[in-house]
């Protein structure tokens, strides 16, 4: 039997995590159902969401995504919600069990990488297991980035 494909965001993102690859060395990427409420979900779908300091924690055998932040939805009656609270991150169960046993290890954090609708109109989150990285990989990495980008520009003006 075949491995498992990897899913990538296939429908309209809604907000990526920019910082999340230059700030962290990516072990391994999973897909996630979030639980959102109604004003949640029409707040994402304007296009109205970061992510930049969110990170998932464990709470009573369960993920959470906490400090993302989906802004009140304008047009919602006096029932609104929390803009940065914890929401729940839907997972398979064997999933929560490796990524809880992941990031209680020293060094890995769980960061989301985007959250985006798929094909069927559902709120998902790519989340990676990660592992920070220290100012010198920063700058090792900043390094080959621009080297590879003066290569390609050298390559271009000679040919």
């Amino acid at each position: 039997m075949a491995a498992k494909k990897k899913k990538q965001p296939s429908g309209n993102i809604v907000a990526q995590n920019r910082k999340a690859r230059r700030d962290y060395s990516i072990v391994e990427t999973f897909e996630a159902g979030i639980m959102l409420l109604g004003t949640e979900v029409k707040s994402l779908r304007a296009g109205r969401a970061s992510i930049g300091e969110a990170y998932a924690v464990d709470k009573n055998n369960a993920l959470y995504l906490s400090n993302a932040f989906i802004p009140a939805y304008e047009s919602a009656g006096y029932a609104t919600h929390a803009p940065r609270a914890a929401r729940k991150l839907l997972l398979h169960r064997r999933e929560i069990t490796k990524l809880m046993a992941a990031i209680n290890r020293k060094g890995m954090t769980l960061v989301p990488l985007s959250i985006y609708f798929n094909d069927r109109g559902i709120a998902k989150v790519q989340l990676a297991l990660a592992e920070g990285k220290q100012k010198a990989d920063k700058r090792q990495a900043s390094k080959e980035h621009d080297w590879k980008r003066q290569q390609a520009r050298l390559l271009r003006d000679k040919g």
